[in-house]
């Protein structure tokens, strides 16, 4: 949440998409940190999928923000 805020307030649709895509990335870290957690025994089954799935829909969630991003600015666009 806090790198998309920090995005937010850039000068830039560039910028934003770059704090947007680090966002993206921090989900995939807690999506790491979810797996040390059920091995440590911090968290059941359950628990583990409910948290999993909802760090995946955040990130898909962002995917499509940055799509949406790119394609009204085809400057953002990787080359």
């Amino acid at each position: 949440m806090s790198n998309i805020a920090e995005g937010f307030c850039r000068r830039t649709d560039k910028e934003f998409t770059q704090f947007l895509f680090i966002a993206k990335g921090s989900t995939a870290e807690v999506q790491s940190l979810l797996y040390v957690a059920i091995d440590q025994e911090y968290l059941s089954d359950r628990e583990f999928s409910k948290l999993y799935d909802k760090a995946e829909e955040v990130a898909k969630i962002l995917s499509g923000l940055i799509t949406s991003l790119l394609r009204r600015s085809p400057r953002l666009r990787p080359q």
